[in-house]
Parts: structure tokens; C-alpha cells; sequence
């Protein structure tokens, strides 16, 4: 298994909120974590560093060998660390603050996932990208009720309204989810900077071509950044070989 990790401000915003690492712990199983923070002045930065970084300590300490222990370990911790930044954000100067989470823990051939916001996991196998996070979002809610058509949606004015954070009052609902993972595959975590600006048919042709892994992680933020880079834009991008698939 190689991972790239790799961030960008984009075009148009001054500070980046997002914030992205992989931790190891001491049964030698790989979590990926990735956020997009929420909030005025620094709050944004603080929450996704904050929750990123809290949770990847924890994942470190743990012996967790088995999914059905992460999918324990992720039900606990996640919400510790809601509630965590959630009383932080009672501070007038971190007051709003929150971030989505994405979280990926490697264990042998099945890779197990947590999703909160609209941040997203996606699969790219062959020659084809599979979104497998749905958006905690608003518009994302009036597209399954049938209110929007995904044209709609994809230009409305508040697609930016998401619907669960690490940090809210209420305790979260996050999705889980497992996969088997095969030989060739990737898996791609992204803040909506990448996913709002590019298609999934361009993320798979990058993906998918012969250059390094590192520069894969590289020109997709080049072309989100093309596009119009309009928020910051962060990819974590796992390539999955046979012997992780053992």
C-alpha cells in the first residue's frame, strides 16, 4: 500500500481550513484521515487540525486488528470528539467551529470507513470512479427527495450548507461503511474543493494514468485549480497492491 497526501489553499480563499494525515498503530494497521474545517477567524483550521490529529493519537495507542474493532473504535472516538470540539466552539473566538471527517482504517484485504459532511470517499477500480460516501448536505437531501435534479444541484446556492460536523450539539449520525479491496485499486478521501471543480470521470483518468502516485495527488489538484479552484482543495490517495490485498 502507498499513500499521497497533499493540500492546496485553491484559488480564491487566504488560509486553508483543511487538513489531512495517516497514522499507524501498534498492531501496524493504517488509518487516513482527512477534514475540511468550518468557522470564522482560525476556527475552520483549529477544528479539522484538532479533530484529525486527536483522533490519529488515539488510532495510535490502540491494538485494533479486526473491523468490527475499528467500527467499535469509530463509534466511541468520533463522538468524543464531537463533543470535544463542540465545547471548544463555546469560546467567542472559536464560536461556529466544526469540520466533516473522513476516516479509513486499512485492515488486510477490507478497508473500513467513517463519513461525516460532505467531504468524500471515492473507489476507483478498472477504469471507473465509485463515489462511496453520500454528502451530509442539504442540497444532497432535496436531490434524494426528488426536489432537485443533479443539474440543479450542482450549481445551487447553498450546496456549501451541510447538514453533520464534527462538532455540532447533537450527538452525530455518521455512516460506515467496508469494502474489499483488489489489486490496482485506489482509494481517493477529498474535501469538496477537488470533487466540486472535477468530474469523476477526470478523477479516474488521472488516476488511472502512468505517472507516479505523488503526481497523481498533484494534478488533480491542478486541475481543480483550473477549473476555478473556488475552496481548498486536499486528496488523500491510497494505491492498493497485491501484497496489502494478502
Amino acid at each position: 500500500m502507498e499513500i499521497s497526501l497533499l493540500t492546496d489553499v485553491g484559488q480564491k480563499r487566504t488560509n486553508n481550513q483543511d487538513y489531512a494525515n495517516h497514522y499507524v498503530n501498534r498492531a501496524g494497521r493504517t488509518m487516513i484521515i482527512l477534514a475540511d474545517g468550518m468557522g470564522g477567524h482560525r476556527a475552520g483550521n483549529i477544528a479539522s487540525e484538532m479533530a484529525v490529529t486527536d483522533l490519529g493519537v488515539a488510532w495510535v495507542d490502540t491494538q485494533i486488528d479486526t473491523v468490527n474493532e475499528v467500527r467499535e473504535w469509530f463509534a466511541n472516538n468520533l463522538e468524543i470528539e464531537n463533543q470535544r470540539i463542540n465545547q471548544l466552539g463555546q469560546n467567542e473566538a472559536y464560536k461556529g467551529m466544526g469540520t466533516t471527517l473522513e476516516a479509513v482504517a486499512i485492515i488486510d484485504n477490507q478497508a473500513i470507513y467513517a463519513h461525516i459532511g460532505d467531504s468524500r470517499i471515492g473507489l476507483i477500480r478498472g477504469e471507473e470512479y465509485h463515489q462511496l460516501t453520500s454528502d451530509h448536505s442539504l442540497v444532497n437531501e432535496l436531490l434524494k427527495a426528488g426536489q432537485l435534479t443533479p443539474e440543479e444541484a450542482a450549481s445551487h446556492p447553498q450546496k456549501n450548507i451541510i447538514t453533520q460536523s464534527i462538532g455540532q450539539k447533537d450527538e452525530i449520525q455518521p455512516d460506515f461503511g467496508i469494502i474489499t479491496l483488489e489489486p490496482g485499486d485506489y482509494l481517493l478521501l477529498n474535501s469538496d474543493g477537488l470533487t466540486n471543480m472535477i468530474s469523476g470521470s477526470e478523477i479516474s483518468d488521472i488516476v488511472t494514468s502512468d505517472i507516479s502516485l505523488a503526481d497523481k495527488a498533484a494534478t488533480l489538484i491542478r486541475f481543480a485549480n483550473n477549473a476555478g479552484g473556488l475552496d481548498n482543495i486536499t486528496v488523500a490517495l491510497i494505491a492498493v497492491n497485491e501484497e496489502a490485498t494478502e
